[in-house]
């Protein structure tokens, strides 16, 4: 049977914005992070991490930097009592500074590419799955993939409103992780919720 999931952005959404971030020295949790994520894990979801991290193609780390930033993250939110099941993410960019990676792609958001993969390797149901970002990209790629979609008015999340809302992208706007999941949970229930949560 397949599992449903909910797609998590990395920076701006879980942990707070760092421009480019390489060092793990850095990560610091949104402080709605862990609440929210151990209602989803309660529910019965995987929690997959799926960003792009443009910095490896443009030169300001390597992928394993990001590897290090994310197992960071990951041992904050054991401590907090949530377990990520597994982190994807693009290192490339179209204008990368590094050949290897100046490629355009089929995973960095919004192409769905990074969920898809995360999809066949967990056996995760796309159409029972929902997505979670700060930005247009992250619930555009949510999309495409066929999942809900939530933005969270974290990170990015204030400042990308209006092109989601005009471009009708998101399922549901919630102030942050937090009241996303308790949207999600609402949702999947079938109770549905307001247009957003304050």
């Amino acid at each position: 049977m397949s599992r449903r999931a909910v797609f998590l952005d990395r920076d701006g959404t879980i942990n707070r914005e760092v421009l480019f971030l390489g060092d793990a020295a850095l990560v610091v949790l949104e402080k709605a992070a862990p609440g929210g994520l151990r209602l989803l894990q309660g529910a019965g979801f995987d929690l997959i991490v799926v960003s792009n991290q443009s910095g490896v193609a443009r030169g300001f780390f390597d992928e394993d930097a990001v590897r290090r930033v994310n197992a960071t993250l990951s041992g904050m939110l054991r401590a907090e009592g949530v377990e990520l099941s597994r982190f994807y993410f693009c290192p490339h960019h179209a204008e990368g500074a590094v050949p290897k990676y100046a490629i355009g792609c089929d995973c960095r958001k919004p192409a769905p590419g990074l969920l898809l993969s995360a999809a066949r390797d967990a056996d995760i149901d796309l159409k029972g799955s929902y997505c979670v970002g700060d930005s247009a990209r992250d619930v555009e790629a949510g999309r495409a993939a066929g999942t809900r979609t939530v933005l969270v008015l974290t990170g990015f999340g204030a400042a990308s409103l209006a092109e989601v809302e005009s471009r009708s992208l998101a399922d549901y706007v919630a102030e942050d992780l937090a009241a996303a999941a308790r949207w999600i949970i609402k949702d999947c229930s079938g109770s549905g919720g307001d247009i957003v949560d304050s």
